[in-house]
């Protein structure tokens, strides 16, 4: 921003001189303009940087913030999701959801019936003690509520990718 302030400023400065002006020589034009330049780097550059070095600091202090609050949520989720119910395997699960959905939890078909990692209705997530929209829930608890219809109902409820 400073160095955009010293070249308009010299830029100007240049043409309030008029180097053909007979009574302004070329040494007192450039003189002129190099000092209204250190003026201005003088003046507005330690200010400037000031400010941009706040504003960074600021920046990357809420970045950390914010950084860390996730982190927190997410390991407090993984935690109260980590055991999945009966035994049943992440690997039976993670193979669900990989022929259903690439296994990615926050995939929607695409009438928008069935969402998330394993394309949970959303009678059916709400019928295992989900809240919301399947997709838009943790990937632990996903899996969770995935292993909890798996105990109920077997791998039938997903008939293609179940068996």
């Amino acid at each position: 921003m400073a160095l955009v302030a010293i070249a308009l400023l010299i830029a100007v400065g240049n043409f309030v001189i008029d180097k053909d002006d007979p009574n302004v020589s070329e040494a007192q034009a450039s003189e002129t303009t190099n000092a209204v330049a250190s003026r201005v780097v003088m003046f507005t550059m330690p200010h400037d940087i000031k400010v941009m070095k706040l504003r960074w600091k600021q920046a990357a202090a809420a970045k950390a913030a914010v950084e860390e609050a996730r982190r927190e949520r997410q390991a407090e989720l993984k935690a109260r999701f980590a055991k999945l119910p009966a035994g049943v395997e992440l690997a039976t699960l993670e193979s669900i959801a990989s022929c259903e959905s690439g296994g990615d939890p926050r995939s929607v078909s695409s009438d928008g019936s069935y969402r998330g990692k394993y394309q949970f209705s959303v009678e059916t997530w709400q019928s295992v003690g989900g809240s919301g929209m399947p997709d838009e829930a943790t990937e632990a608890e996903q899996d969770f509520r995935a292993a909890l219809l798996y105990v109920r109902s077997g791998p039938g409820q997903w008939p293609v990718c179940g068996s």
